[in-house]
């Protein structure tokens, strides 16, 4: 039986986790916040960016203030805190709102998504991205196995940061090499870690097909020292 996610990452008992790069960071917030409420936690989840508010199932907590954060915690139930909405989205409170959260409140665990990708997968930030509150212990930075093989241009998120990265054209096929580069790269994947965070890389959308291509990045990753650990979720579409 494959272990839960969150025992797959390798979370401690209290830990704000922000989710950073392309692919599935939605998936896997509410993943891991389901599963983390599930054995009883106190979980709040929420975004430094913006969400489509037709993704959220959760309570909602309109507010990050942490009385009222706390007032609307629930053991067994992930509550989702936003803080106000755009057309069609729901946003999200500051960084520091969310350290406050993390330091403050009752919640064993914080999880954030903190950086957006348009549905693409695998990006290079802007220089405004990502948006990681300082208190976090452990980062996810995520790619999609589906991106290799690919133009580079059809798949990425900024292209143009990517492609100065990755050292490939927009028409080129994005590699595992290359998509290991972005990952690792300080103005790629690695953009803005606080220091002590412990950085997770998660590789999803694993299929057959491209199972040799995900474990080929898998292993350029777990060469490099300031990577703890690699997790690879397999694709859930039909």
């Amino acid at each position: 039986m494959t272990p839960a996610l969150h025992e797959q990452i390798g979370l401690g008992g209290r830990e704000l986790v922000a989710i950073v790069g392309a692919g599935g960071k939605s998936t896997i917030l509410f993943t891991l916040g389901r599963e983390l409420a599930a054995a009883g936690g106190r979980i709040v989840l929420t975004t430094t960016t913006m969400m489509a508010d037709d993704q959220v199932d959760e309570p909602i907590c309109w507010s990050a203030d942490t009385r009222d954060v706390d007032a609307a915690l629930e053991p067994g139930e992930p509550l989702f805190v936003v803080t106000g909405r755009a057309p069609g989205k729901v946003t999200g409170p500051s960084i520091e709102a969310v350290d406050r959260l993390f330091e403050a409140s009752a919640a064993d665990h914080v999880i954030v998504e903190a950086d957006g990708a348009r549905s693409m997968s695998i990006k290079a930030p802007a220089d405004h991205e990502p948006a990681i509150p300082n208190a976090a212990t452990t980062v996810l930075v995520v790619m999609a196995a589906d991106a290799v093989g690919r133009p580079m241009g059809e798949v990425a998120h900024r292209p143009e940061r990517v492609a100065a990265i990755s050292g490939l054209a927009a028409h080129d096929p994005m590699t595992a090499d290359a998509a290991a580069r972005v990952l690792l790269h300080p103005g790629g994947g690695m953009k803005s870690i606080p220091e002590g965070a412990r950085v997770v890389m998660v590789v999803t959308r694993v299929t057959p097909a491209n199972e040799e291509a995900a474990d080929r990045v898998a292993v350029l990753l777990r060469d490099d020292p300031s990577v703890d650990r690699v997790v690879l979720i397999a694709s859930t579409r039909r």
